[in-house]
């Protein structure tokens, strides 16, 4: 018997023949030697295994030389050991029996993510987003009827000229029907091959037709003969409707084939539908050494889309993984060349990271119009009021989706170069605060060109210029706006839990008039030139710092935007603590990581990708949405902005609540000049060594009781940080005679930094 050395492992030996009177079922003698046995076959045979030209193998001999192991290996039945070497290729391991392999499958299987596609689609996620759509999808539709129905007459017009030929298509249509001239062609191919036999059967089958057809015609036309009697003596109107439906019919059957009776009211879009190879080809041509180096040894694998390429708006939308050591950041330094290998804008090309991932995670969003030259229109141009808690609509992504900036508990820092839309994103953010009545507006243009002056009639206090005059009133303010930072903290403080559960202002607080815990927002435009100013600047710029640490949670709001912002025209201590920025066109990294925070530009979040002469208005806003955002700040010109001004004016004429500039007041003043190290040297004398804040303040309160009066320990407190000078534990005696440990300054410390102030 010969077998096959290739009989597949998995398939059952087949019986053995059974010799010598054994069972076929019982193990043969020869699978103890193999040799005896092939020499015992041959000879029983008679014949050689030569002269046959074939050879007789045993099966386990050729599987285990098919699946070879050592000696000392468990049997191919047998679990493996733990740690053994991997499985040769083609061997069968079992993993249904318990050791067969030190492997935890299932956890294995539950360590392998998914995930699942969301059941309800992004856009109806977002109400707001949603209204988007479907606002857009009406106007659509609305659109197309419109279109439509103003071509009615020229679609009839079309139709009663193509009706003759939709007569002669019809009646030849139904003769040729009729006596079955559809047939001539075949019939007329049988008499020329001289083919008698086809002929005659084509013959007969055309007589059958004809029969039948001939008295369903008759039958046909007779109905249209009955209904031209009926409607000859119908009423006009039914006469003039059956005429235009019968030759709508004949113009349609007229039809030319190149010429259709209905235009397209749109037109499709010609830009080119995003696909993996496309996107793929484009990062590949950008030069960038870790994909060029993963495409040569594994094309197939280097880049990874984790999701199919879908529709996101006006555009396109890959989310993709980068090759290994390729982060997001190399790909947006090349947003140039990547345009040119997409072949689209550049305003169109907007790679973003998602780095709650890992920084290899691209998102390119592919739109199918140039941003750059998209006007965004402001929401508030009709709005009737505004709420200031609910935030300001700021401008609209790359998709097209609004942006709102939170107000309430937030400042905010605007940055970029000279001309790229810095002033008009301020005058978006001003709009939203004057169209609230209950906000009162502190607005100071220090580049002296009135781009916030139609906003003057409505403003608390208001002042445009670059003269020391001008810089004077505006560190005035600053100094006014700490008062009432302090003010606001004392009132706050004595409101019921139940009012101010949070120790924060709320609408509701903000609607109390008599609280004057309402919105406070103050603009700084061209804020360097108050914070650089040799005689302002310093105490600015620790007022400034005083109000974005503290006032955050009472209601006011400082907005300061600049186009220098580097450590002298921007204290660090400003810049660090806003939590709202947003970046135009800047220079380079210093400048970006100085508006958007340290390390932005390193963790792909550049401003300098923007073109300076096609991206104004468009920069990164951060702190405003869970992810920083490419956003194009709404641009109002200036009789727009008069008429949201004048708008303004008319609900706070209403409501009452015009007050200081715009009712012509003079500029308030702020307390009369003090120092309030050198006062609290004159309340303490030279002898007390340290003294507690409450001590301190009843001494104050003395001295000038209209700038301390009210004072208390942590005002204090806050009013020494920005001097340097931190409270320490200081053990004195009641009034009582009890001794008590209380919080304190200490005398010399106060008295140092005097002097270096003065020096």
């Amino acid at each position: 018997m010969t077998h096959d050395p290739f009989t597949p492992a998995d398939q059952p030996d087949p019986p053995e023949p059974a010799t010598s009177g054994k069972p076929a079922d019982t193990e043969p003698e020869h699978a103890q030697n193999p040799a005896e046995d092939h020499t015992e076959h041959a000879g029983e045979s008679g014949e050689s295994a030569e002269g046959k030209g074939a050879d007789i193998v045993h099966l386990d001999t050729a599987r285990a030389g098919r699946l070879p192991y050592r000696p000392d290996d468990p049997e191919p039945t047998s679990p493996a050991p733990a740690g053994d070497r991997p499985p040769l290729e083609g061997q069968i391991v079992r993993v249904d029996q318990v050791g067969g392999e030190d492997r935890d499958w299932r956890a294995e299987l539950e360590a392998k993510v998914h995930t699942s596609r969301p059941v309800v689609p992004l856009w109806l996620r977002s109400r707001a987003e949603a209204m988007q759509t479907l606002s857009w999808l009406g106007k659509h539709y609305a659109h197309v009827a419109g279109y439509q129905l103003t071509r009615t007459p020229m679609y009839a017009g079309r139709l009663a000229f193509r009706s003759p030929r939709g007569l002669a298509r019809l009646v030849g249509g139904m003769v040729r029907w009729t006596f079955d001239l559809e047939g001539e062609p075949v019939r007329v191919a049988a008499v020329t091959k001289a083919d008698p036999e086809a002929y005659l059967k084509l013959s007969r089958q055309r007589d059958s037709r004809v029969r039948l057809r001939i008295p369903v015609m008759l039958v046909v036309l007779v109905t249209l003969l009955i209904a031209a009697i009926i409607l000859a003596n119908a009423a006009t109107a039914v006469q003039w409707g059956a005429l235009a439906v019968a030759l709508a019919a004949l113009g349609v059957l007229g039809k030319p084939a190149d010429r259709p009776l209905i235009e397209r009211a749109v037109l499709a879009s010609t830009v080119e539908k995003l696909t993996s190879d496309i996107v793929i080809r484009a990062l590949t041509s950008l030069g960038i050494a870790g994909i060029s180096q993963a495409m040569s040894k594994n094309p197939k694998d280097a880049i990874r889309f984790v999701s199919p390429i879908t529709r996101d708006g006006p555009g396109w939308r890959a989310d993709l993984d980068l090759p290994y050591g390729v982060t997001v950041g190399d790909v947006l330094d090349k947003r140039e060349r990547l345009s040119g290998a997409l072949r689209r804008p550049l305003g169109c090309i907007w790679p973003e990271g998602d780095s709650s991932i890992h920084e290899g995670r691209l998102i390119l969003w592919v739109g199918d119009k140039d941003l750059s030259k998209t006007i965004v229109k402001s929401p508030l141009l009709k709005a009737t009021s505004h709420d200031l808690f609910k935030g300001v609509p700021f401008g609209n992504d790359p998709r097209g989706r609004l942006v709102t900036v939170p107000f309430i508990q937030h400042n905010m820092l605007i940055g970029s170069l000279p001309g790229q839309g810095k002033t008009a994103s301020v005058r978006e953010l001003a709009a939203g605060v004057v169209l609230d009545p209950t906000a009162e507006g502190w607005f100071h243009e220090l580049k002296g060109t009135g781009d916030l002056d139609p906003y003057e009639k409505v403003c608390h206090r208001y002042v445009s210029g670059i003269e020391d005059e001008a810089i004077a009133y505006a560190a005035d303010s600053l100094a006014l706006l700490r008062k009432e930072v302090m003010r606001r903290a004392a009132t706050l403080k004595t409101l019921p839990p139940d009012l101010c559960p949070d120790k924060r202002v709320t609408r509701q607080i903000a609607d109390k008039r008599s609280l004057g815990l309402h919105p406070l927002v103050a603009i700084f435009d061209e804020c360097q030139n108050l914070f650089a100013h040799p005689e302002y600047g310093a105490k600015a710029g620790e007022d400034a710092e005083f109000i974005i640490k503290l006032g955050r949670a009472l209601g006011v709001v400082l907005i300061l935007a600049t186009q220098r912002p580097d450590k002298e025209s921007l204290p660090t201590g400003i810049s660090a603590n806003v939590s709202i920025r947003f970046c135009l066109k800047v220079a380079g990294q210093t400048e970006n990581d100085m508006i958007l925070g340290t390390s932005a530009y390193k963790n792909g979040i550049r401003a300098t990708v923007f073109v300076s002469e096609t991206d104004a208005g468009t920069g990164y806003l951060i702190g405003a949405t869970p992810m920083p955002k490419v956003v194009k700040s709404a641009y109002l010109d200036t009789p727009q902005t008069h008429l949201i001004a004048d708008r303004a004016y008319a609900l706070r004429k209403a409501a009452g609540t015009l007050s200081g500039h715009a009712l012509g007041e003079r500029p308030e003043q702020s307390a009369p000049s003090y120092d309030l190290l050198a006062d609290i040297l004159a309340v303490v004398g030279a002898s007390e060594a340290k003294v507690w804040n409450e001590t301190v303040i009843a001494r104050l309160a003395d001295l000038r009781p209209d700038i301390y009066g009210g004072w208390e320990v942590e005002q204090l407190t806050a009013m020494l940080k920005p001097h340097g000078i931190k409270t320490v534990q200081v053990w004195g005696t009641t009034t009582d005679g009890k001794g008590a440990n209380r919080r304190g300054i200490i005398r010399e410390e106060v008295a140092e930094r005097s002097r270096g102030a003065a020096s």
